[in-house]
């Protein structure tokens, strides 16, 4: 059959809603244009436009829309559970990966295929394909933008030259400034909605920097609202599988000390500083780094000035002038559609050397729970801030914004030392408990226990410590009385792949390697393998007939 007869079918338009008054400038390559290298492949028998030839990325995406349109069946796809992290710090979702033969400069008698890794994503774009690193590496590919081509060997060893598509490149390049829709995504079956005109409740202040909650150890049973404040809104959780006669239990624990639990900033009153405050060791020759001020989308821009009332408002930053330290602020999508404002510390933690103070195993935690018949999860108020800074190291902390410079009054996220802080005040705060009725990683806390009479008495000690210290729970991301053990919510699935190459790895460790005899005039490569026991190497000759 013809690779190129009228059969093939021909992927170019996906996204074509673009304003063509932009495309009137002259279409031609030279030193004044930054158009993308935007090319076309064949893949499956199809001609793939609008391929994005990005020497920053380090996979090769293949966008959903793409996959489908090529007729290749979804059963094809190997599941690919390793996080794909986008340019702000994003983690993107895969549909798995597939190898496809790529052929590249397919309408000349010279050409190049390739089988190439891709990873399937289902995002919004304006492109079909992105070719990254590798297989730019594997094709031997030397781009140049300004010129708007690329030169490759071709399988004959001669040198092809492709030349973008300057036009699809400019289409694709408007279609992606158009703002996609977002979609918010909410656990919580309570809805709050602000209008100026209605009386609404407020629901907890939401401060907590972390940005992707399902990496958090959590319980496994479900969980039910339990009402602890003084309106509807105001409600912690419980294990769904909680009797009717220990919900009361914990209930009647609950409405004794709920003082300890924080629905806004103003309800947290902060670590004493004569108990724990966090201090910058700064290197004495590190010289003090201003960052210059980045540009930002107006979107961004309203999320940060939003994000700065809010931290003016609870008392966690001030406005600061003549600072030598400054930082930019990064704002990073969260997976609930909520915008996070970072802070860019990458000079000042570079100045600052590392606190050795030894952090606890996480599978401590875990296997100190285990078999304990009732758990507690617990977590403090936006945790870090309830920190506060030294007075001398507050302007360290600057950053910048449009209306003005800032710096934290509380121990910001970000730091390089923020953790080994926090966990030497839950090692203070907690010396008695810890190991004996509840275990801590940094700001994951379990109170465990073997029945529910006992599990009162441990909580009480607790919430005796959190108001002797003056610190403060989150409402909204505590559990109590959970029934069933910790969980990591990951993803783990063995499948009939995995099993293959399990078997392979048995026979291939079972029987003794096939050596030959060294061809001095081909290349010696050398594979290690090295772990905390055991180094390895073996040497190997590729040669053409093996």
């Amino acid at each position: 059959m013809d690779r190129f007869n009228k059969a093939a079918l021909e992927i170019r338009d996906l996204n074509p809603a673009v304003a063509l008054h932009h495309l009137t400038t002259a279409l031609k390559p030279g030193p004044f244009q930054d158009d993308p290298m935007v090319i076309s492949v064949e893949i499956h028998n199809c001609i793939v436009k609008k391929t994005l030839v990005d020497q920053g990325s380090s996979a090769d995406i293949l966008y959903w829309n793409t996959f489908k349109q090529l007729g290749i069946s979804e059963r094809e796809l190997v599941p690919y559970d390793d996080p794909l992290v986008g340019f702000a710090g994003e983690r993107v979702n895969t549909k798995g990966y597939i190898k496809l033969f790529t052929r590249f400069c397919f309408d000349e008698q010279e050409s190049r295929e390739i089988q190439i890794n891709y990873i399937v994503v289902d995002a919004h774009t304006s492109y079909n394909i992105l070719l990254g690193r590798p297989s730019l590496n594997m094709l031997g590919a030397v781009v140049s933008t300004p010129h708007l081509a690329m030169k490759f060997p071709s399988d004959k060893g001669k040198i092809i030259t492709i030349h973008a598509d300057q036009k699809a490149a400019r289409e694709c390049y408007f279609a992606s400034l158009q703002v996609a829709p977002i979609e918010r995504k909410s656990k919580s079956k309570r809805v709050h909605v602000v209008n100026s005109s209605a009386s609404v409740e407020e629901p907890v202040w939401d401060l907590d920097p972390r940005m992707n909650d399902e990496e958090r150890v959590e319980p496994v049973e479900s969980k039910r609202e339990l009402q602890i404040g003084s309106n509807s809104a105001q409600v912690t959780y419980i294990g769904a599988d909680t009797s009717e006669e220990d919900c009361s239990i914990l209930r009647r624990a609950l409405m004794k000390n709920k003082d300890l639990f924080a629905w806004t900033p103003s309800d947290m009153p902060g670590i004493d500083p004569n108990i724990m405050c966090h201090k910058l060791s700064i290197c004495a020759e590190a010289r003090p780094v201003a960052q210059r001020k980045r540009k930002m989308g107006t979107e961004r821009k309203q999320a940060v000035e939003a994000e700065v009332t809010k931290l003016l408002a609870a008392g966690f930053i001030r406005e600061v002038h003549y600072t030598t330290w400054l930082a930019n602020v990064v704002m990073v999508k969260k997976p609930n559609g909520k915008w996070r404002m970072c802070t860019d510390y990458t000079n000042l933690n570079k100045a600052c050397p590392k606190d050795a103070y030894p952090l606890p195993n996480i599978d401590r935690l875990v296997d100190g729970a285990s078999g304990h018949r009732i758990l507690t999860f617990l977590d403090a108020y936006s945790g870090y801030n309830q920190i506060p800074m030294h007075p001398r190291d507050e302007e360290k902390t600057a950053f910048i914004t449009d209306s003005a410079n800032y710096c934290y009054q509380v121990m910001p996220f970000g730091l390089k030392n923020a953790g080994a802080t926090y966990q030497r005040l839950m090692n203070k705060v907690f010396r008695h408990q810890i190991g004996r009725s509840m275990e801590v990683y940094v700001d994951d806390m379990v109170v465990k226990s073997h029945d529910i009479a006992r599990h009162v008495v441990d909580l009480a000690e607790v919430f005796q410590q959190l108001r002797r210290y003056d610190m403060r729970l989150n409402p909204e991301k505590c559990v109590f009385g959970v029934s069933r053990l910790l969980k990591k919510i990951k993803k783990f699935e063995w499948s009939e792949n995995c099993e293959e190459a399990f078997k392979t790895l048995k026979e291939r460790l079972g029987s003794p390697p096939i050596l030959s005899k060294p061809d001095p005039a081909i290349q010696i490569v050398v594979y290690l393998c090295v772990s905390n026991d055991v180094i390895s190497a073996v040497l190997i000759q590729e040669k053409e007939e093996q």
